[in-house]
């Protein structure tokens, strides 16, 4: 895994930075977000779905745990109320066939040993009020994609 990072000054440049990674995922694909609250956790996300083709459909999955876009082509998880991984049967994280969606994970610290092995990590940190320092280890597929 190779470390790329970005800064971005506003929710429209990072829905634009991820329109590009969400171009370039595929099925199999998962992403672990680390961030505080209000890092733009579900603002990345919206922007992957319409890189992915699937439109402008995302909200916050807190309440629901998991949200599905695309006809379960990309699955959004919220695992803040999740304190172990063993709670992750309620949640519904072992019924999506992971090899035929990208998973979308937010607070994926607290589920971090239940992850595939090649799980992507993407930290936002707000560096601002709508400035953001961006930092995703994943593959060589993004090396064109640096700031």
């Amino acid at each position: 895994m190779q470390e790329y990072h970005w800064t971005t000054h506003s929710p429209e440049e990072t829905i634009a930075l991820a329109r590009k990674i969400g171009a370039l995922l595929h099925a199999g694909d998962c992403i672990a977000y680390l961030g505080d609250l209000g890092a733009g956790k579900t603002t990345f996300t919206r922007g992957i779905a319409i890189g992915m083709g699937l439109g402008d459909c995302v909200t916050s999955p807190t309440f629901a745990l998991v949200h599905e876009y695309g006809e379960g082509k990309l699955i959004h998880f919220d695992m803040y109320r999740i304190a172990d991984p063993s709670e992750l049967e309620t949640t519904g994280f072992f019924d999506y066939p992971q090899d035929e969606c990208v998973f979308a994970v937010e607070w994926s610290e607290n589920v971090d040993a239940a992850l595939p092995r090649d799980t992507m990590y993407l930290t936002l940190t707000r560096t601002g009020d709508e400035e953001r320092e961006i930092t995703l280890r994943g593959d060589e597929r993004f090396a064109h994609l640096r700031d």
